[in-house]
């Protein structure tokens, strides 16, 4: 059975005070008789001593000094000559006109007394002593009264006789009102000892109770809760050194979880680059076995001489070519993006005017748009000052357009747009046709992917495109994406203003 410090605590204490009370009871119930014995006889020496030096023979003398000291010890004195004759008492009636035997150095029985003399005395003491020591003392008992007397028999400096005397009874009597007082003290302790066990115990198992529910907190891993300092002891050095360790135990499991994610989103990147890996090879050898399969195809029917006429073997070289001005338009793509992708590639941005580079490449798309019947709209600033690396954003820009081309629908309307927001400069390329599927607007941007794989195929594309504007756009610390729109789809990007020059609106 678990037992609590509070319960151990309270039962202790109460077992301390309980322990106190019955030994004290002990010791006053079988010593205090004997104690308060000692007293008397040494308050008896006192008395005797102090009376001797002050004695010169005669008693009236010293009768004050007699009188308080019989009332301040509760005692009787007397004194008693050397012919026997008694000086002073205070128990007169007892020895006065009584014959005092020398020898015997204490007086007479009464029954060594005629019986008028014993007439005349109403109560009598019975001789000789009921116990005796070396030390003068003795006991006696008044037979009439029934009462035993401790007596102390002094031969004083002049030879009379010193008798002192106090009753037993108050001894006993005293003891027993002392035992019995203690005894309802000792209770009355030990049930306030008990309270105080109880509320001692309580008080003091508080900041450890507190302390306990801190430590099972931060077993469960929760920090939130500090032990709130309010003394200076051992329980407050340990309330300190518990939160010092909560807090570092916080610091350390937050910085671990940190890095726990951390090398989660590493595997999982590394997880994601591996299979990036494979299917860009996988991507890679697709698209090139098209190709190859068709140059070597024909290459052989060029040499097997399979066609005479001319104008097939000039059909069988424009094939040839084409294919292989794909393959090279394949192979600087990749190397585009590898080399923006690893980082070896470096910008050179320089201060330019957007206005005019939108409308340079605008001009060069103008034959394409009017051999499709496409609209071109074109929706900017007069000039338009923005910082980054030219040859790239014409990149961008090229892609976007050219890839807009592709999805065009038979509305044809593409439209070029820039605009100022806040600190950065949004381009825009708007094509009407189909919108993009909202689960895959986020995989448009990866390497080799195609929506319409067929489609792509026929317009010469290998769905590098995006991937390259993506890490362009990366590379230039810009934003970049793609809206569907009511009636089309539109690509965006921004660039930085340059500050230098002023902008038109």
């Amino acid at each position: 059975m678990k037992r609590s410090i509070r319960t151990r605590l309270f039962f202790g204490i109460s077992a301390i005070v309980l322990f106190f009370v019955i030994f004290s009871w002990v010791m006053n119930n079988q010593f205090l008789d004997r104690f308060y014995l000692e007293k008397k006889k040494s308050i008896l020496t006192n008395v005797s001593q102090k009376t001797n030096q002050i004695y010169e023979g005669e008693p009236e003398k010293i009768a004050l000094e007699l009188e308080m000291a019989e009332n301040n010890y509760g005692i009787n004195i007397s004194i008693i000559g050397q012919d026997g004759t008694i000086k002073y008492s205070t128990f007169s009636r007892i020895l006065n006109q009584f014959p005092f035997d020398r020898k015997a150095q204490r007086p007479r029985t009464t029954e060594t007394i005629n019986s008028f003399e014993a007439a005349k005395q109403p109560r009598s003491f019975i001789f000789p002593p009921l116990n005796s020591d070396n030390n003068g003392f003795f006991y006696q008992k008044d037979s009439e009264l029934n009462i035993n007397y401790l007596m102390k028999e002094t031969t004083l400096s002049n030879g009379d006789i010193l008798l002192l005397r106090t009753p037993l009874a108050a001894i006993s009597e005293n003891a027993a009102i002392a035992n019995d007082f203690l005894m309802i003290t000792g209770i009355l302790s030990l049930l306030l000892g008990s309270i105080w066990a109880y509320l001692f115990s309580k008080k003091f198992t508080k900041p450890i109770l507190k302390l306990n529910k801190i430590a099972q907190n931060m077993a469960g891993l929760d920090f939130t809760e500090t032990y709130e300092i309010t003394t200076k002891d051992e329980i407050g050095d340990l309330g300190e050194s518990i939160n010092f360790l909560s807090k570092e135990l916080e610091s350390a499991i937050v910085e671990l979880q940190a890095k726990n994610r951390q090398l989660e989103e590493d595997i999982e990147k590394e997880r994601k680059i591996d299979q990036m890996r494979k299917e860009f090879v996988s991507n890679v050898s697709h698209e090139l076995k098209t190709p190859l399969s068709l140059i070597q195809g024909y290459a052989e029917g060029l040499k097997l001489n399979v066609i005479d006429d001319e104008r097939n073997k000039q059909f069988y070289c424009e094939v040839i070519i084409d294919e292989a001005a794909k393959m090279d338009t394949l192979v600087k793509d990749l190397l585009h993006l590898s080399q923006i992708d690893s980082g070896y590639y470096k910008l050179d941005k320089t201060d330019f005017d957007l206005s005019s580079l939108i409308d340079y490449i605008a001009s060069k798309f103008q034959v394409i748009f009017a051999d499709k019947d496409i609209v071109s709209i074109i929706d900017k600033p007069e000039s338009l000052f923005v910082c980054g690396d030219i040859m790239r954003v014409e990149q961008v820009l090229v892609n976007y357009i050219t890839n807009a081309l592709q999805h065009v629908d038979e509305n044809k309307t593409i439209k070029l747009g820039a605009q100022i927001k806040l600190d950065k400069v949004r381009v825009s390329v708007f094509n009407t046709g189909k919108n993009i599927p909202e689960e895959e607007t986020e995989q448009i941007w990866t390497s080799f992917y195609k929506i319409d794989k067929a489609r792509t195929r026929d317009y010469g594309g290998y769905g590098l495109g995006l991937s390259i504007v993506r890490a362009i756009l990366e590379q230039h610390q810009n934003e970049y994406g793609v809206i569907n729109m009511e009636n089309g789809v539109e690509f965006w990007f921004e660039l930085a203003i340059c500050e230098s020059i002023p902008n038109k609106q």
